[in-house]
């Protein structure tokens, strides 16, 4: 499965609209426009916007629409923190309440919290209890909406904060991943936040057995964006957070959907965030209004192994340096067992096969000119279509502002 960008922000507005990243005009996380610019770049990163616009139709809003109670829990950052009012009764940082959500606990403008344990000094949530865990925390408030809403139709968005800096997690978990640094973990801390949200939503899991809601209930897990180098250890995959390679999008996903999936069964299928929007809308019934369409398809025909997807291709728009700045701006198309990756600081082009080269080491662009060539005229062509914000170059004598 694809995260629908390298960093967290873009792939969370994809998931709760159905859209592209390129299309919402945002793809990459903090403030607005061109920023993480690296000195003497003689590339100015195409813009993008820090919030989801009030304008953008939510999962939440279409379901809240149909009857469902609607909970969001954990990490938005699809908000802006730097304003304090708006015109009308809408907060000007757009958090959750203001996008279909009947609760918001922990949404804001924040991509990690001050701090994993109470007092949490996240604006959007009350402290409770001194030295609480944040994703404990979280597990809870979800488990009372849904013992709350038990009688109704729901949808909840448990977005924990976890897996993020800083690295803070119970101290009994950083003991147990002390002994087991090595091929897949570099950081104990990371391996400690990475089995406590394992732990909460194992919780949740279980408080659906418990209200007798387990077999209707669709459940999606799965993540924004791929490990992070300094601490995730993502081979066979090639780099990571921040990048356009394998390591940096590729990520796992687990879906139960009853009635439909069958356990224990997986696909190679390449799938997207976008299509997870669209799954929970075919799950619900909730069809799109007239002139309306979303960037991805129902899952269905996978889940329940009855056929292909529509689309020959999936696509992503990074047009941005990332915080490390290490990273090159640009564009990927994957159709079939290629992907070919546009380099808009050069124009260059890389092509790879996955099925044969899934650690992205062999570049066939030289080898296979015509499917390079295929393949990036059709790139262009979405972001094109998609109106996608592209970066802008600056003569070589001139110095880029680094923000």
């Amino acid at each position: 499965a694809y995260a629908a960008a390298p960093v967290c922000s873009p792939t969370r507005g994809a998931l709760i609209t159905g859209l592209a990243p390129a299309r919402l005009k945002i793809t990459q996380h903090g403030k607005d426009g061109p920023h993480f610019v690296p000195k003497n770049s003689t590339l100015i990163p195409g813009d993008s916007i820090a919030r989801l616009p009030y304008e953008r139709v939510t999962i939440a809003e279409r379901l809240k629409d149909k009857g469902y109670a609607t909970g969001f829990f954990g990490k938005w950052h699809l908000s802006d923190e730097s304003k304090k009012k708006a015109p009308g009764t809408k907060e000007a940082d757009y958090r959750p309440q203001f996008h279909g959500f009947d609760i918001n606990i922990g949404g804001c403008g924040y991509g990690g919290p001050p701090t994993f344990f109470d007092p949490y000094r996240i604006p959007a949530m009350k402290n409770r209890k001194k030295g609480e865990y944040l994703t404990d925390r979280l597990a809870d408030e979800t488990i009372t909406f849904m013992r709350e809403q038990k009688d109704k139709p729901f949808f909840i968005a448990l977005w924990p904060y976890n897996v993020h800096f800083p690295f803070e997690a119970p101290a009994d978990l950083i003991k147990k991943y002390e002994t087991r640094l090595g091929r897949n973990l570099k950081n104990a801390t990371y391996g400690g936040q990475i089995e406590a949200t394992d732990r909460a939503l194992g919780r949740v899991l279980d408080e659906l057995d418990r209200l007798n809601l387990s077999d209707n209930t669709l459940v999606i897990f799965t993540s924004d964006n791929g490990g992070w180098e300094g601490a995730a250890d993502n081979r066979p995959l090639r780099s990571g957070k921040g990048t356009l390679y394998e390591g940096g999008v590729r990520v796992p996903q687990i879906i139960r959907w009853p009635g439909v999936t069958k356990p224990n069964t997986t696909s190679d299928v390449p799938v997207i965030t976008m299509d997870l929007s669209a799954t929970v809308l075919d799950a619900t019934g909730v069809k799109l209004n007239e002139g309306e369409s979303l960037d991805g398809e129902s899952l269905r025909p996978l889940l329940s192994q009855s056929g292909p997807l529509k689309r020959d291709a999936i696509y992503f728009h990074y047009p941005h340096f990332a915080w490390h700045k290490s990273n090159r701006p640009g564009g990927v198309i994957r159709s079939g067992k290629y992907k070919l990756i546009e380099r808009f600081d050069d124009g260059s082009v890389e092509l790879y096969d996955l099925t044969a080269d899934l650690s992205e080491r062999h570049d066939l662009s030289t080898k296979l000119p015509d499917v390079a060539k295929r393949l990036r005229e059709r790139l262009d062509a979405w972001q094109a279509e998609t109106g996608a914000a592209m970066p802008t170059r600056i003569e070589p004598s001139k110095k880029a502002d680094p923000r």
